[in-house]
């Protein structure tokens, strides 16, 4: 909760009011580097940030730039009070004569709105710590050349106090993002392409009247650096060293072998599931009364095969032999299937079609899962063309059902239908 004590932070004093200088301080209030974005930033990151600790330091920081706001608003009020009684000083703006009544308002020394653009927010606080540093670093900034303008000592002193206390909080947050353990380059998750994160681009060049003179200084050379020469010139000069062209290839992902070892035995229980299929499906055609039915699954049967096919041909890219694994859930269904087909013997027609239709139903569903599970696998492991392989497969069951749903359809309404008639 927040609570409002009538007593600032800072208690200021301005001799001799300046409005245009007021105008100045508005930077620092509504400003893209002012106290209230500060506060915002800091109080927003920190109602977003899970470690109890650093939480704290968030909304302590954020708490004290409403108190800075509070000063420079109080500040820029005492500079601008002129604005409020006097022509020629209301004539210096216009705006905030006029429109504000010369006060202030959430607004820029330019007249700019104040806006939620200004704030960086990420969710991930090792980001947002260094996106607070580099904050803090410009708004001392902006108060050293406020403090260049100002004529007047008591705001001086203000400004200095304020000044000040970016230096502090930019050390707090540094020391919280020191004190987290991360390497220095360590952002997110995702490891970075080997070989292209070392690459420098040597993309200005030409000196004399064509560029200025390229330069060479720890940002580019030595280890582990690779300086690559004008990369938009390697087409035309033919470049052959490994070490000038971009390293452009996809990095691996963190964890790829645990991620390949899933795939393999996804790609496994399919194949187990589909040759079941391959003996399962005849056997659903003979027991099926439609022609509509029959055609349907003498069709499937067809695409069951050639996803055995592609299977095997996406255990060979892995480097593995095509070995299924026994899938339980396919043997659980086809025996489901089993059933279904002994118990439509007793039944007319159209509920025994129904019935079998549900069966292959749930058959194909099992399937859309499992292949959508090893397919997102694959795309993980930069995989493209297993990755499309199993989107083929993928794509022939989601039409089989889609497909048995259209034949189910005149089944439901004869089913419906008295046997007399």
């Amino acid at each position: 909760m927040y609570h409002h004590v009538k007593k600032l932070m800072y208690t200021v004093r301005v001799d001799e009011p300046d409005p245009k200088f007021g105008n100045m301080l508005l930077e620092q209030f509504g400003g893209a580097n002012g106290e209230l974005a500060a506060a915002m930033q800091y109080s927003i990151q920190g109602l977003n940030c899970e470690d109890a600790g650093r939480k704290d330091l968030l909304m302590d920081i954020g708490t004290e730039e409403l108190s800075h706001l509070e000063i420079v608003g109080t500040l820029a009020r005492m500079h601008l009070k002129p604005l409020k009684s006097v022509r020629e000083e209301a004539e210096a703006d216009p705006l905030i004569a006029i429109a504000g009544g010369g006060g202030v308002n959430l607004f820029n020394s330019m007249g700019n709105p104040w806006t939620a653009d200004y704030l960086k927010i990420t969710g991930e606080l090792d980001v947002d710590l260094r996106s607070n540093i580099a904050a803090e670093a410009r708004a001392k900034i902006v108060y050293e050349r406020l403090i260049d303008f100002c004529r007047d000592p008591g705001t001086k002193d203000a400004l200095q106090f304020l000044m000040t206390r970016e230096i502090t909080h930019m050390r707090a947050f540094q020391l919280a993002l020191e004190s987290m353990g991360k390497p220095p380059l360590s952002v997110g998750r995702i490891a970075p392409t080997p070989g292209l994160v070392d690459q420098f681009f040597n993309d200005s060049t030409g000196e004399g009247d064509l560029g200025e003179v390229d330069t060479r200084g720890p940002w580019n050379e030595g280890e582990p650096w690779k300086f690559v020469e004008a990369p938009a010139f390697q087409d035309l000069r033919g470049a052959q060293d490994k070490d000038t062209k971009i390293a452009a290839r996809s990095a691996p992902p963190e964890g790829s072998d645990a991620i390949q070892a899933v795939l393999l035995d996804e790609l496994r229980d399919l194949l187990h599931a589909e040759k079941q299929l391959v003996k399962a499906l005849p056997k659903m055609q003979k027991s099926a009364r439609s022609v509509q039915l029959q055609t349907l699954l003498e069709k499937h049967l067809a695409e069951t095969k050639t996803q055995v096919e592609r299977l095997n041909e996406c255990l060979r890219l892995l480097g593995s032999s095509a070995r299924a694994k026994p899938c339980k859930g396919m043997m659980g269904l086809v025996e489901e299937g089993e059933e279904v087909m002994s118990e439509g013997k007793k039944k007319d027609d159209a509920p025994a079609d129904l019935a079998l239709i549900g069966a292959a139903l749930r058959v194909e569903h099992y399937e859309i899962a499992a292949y959508t599970a090893a397919r997102n696998l694959a795309l993980q492991l930069a995989q493209p063309r297993i990755a499309q392989l199993l989107t083929l497969s993928l794509g022939e069951e989601q039409n089989a059902g889609q497909l048995l749903d259209q034949v189910a359809q005149p089944l439901i309404s004869a089913a419906r239908m008295p046997p007399n008639i």
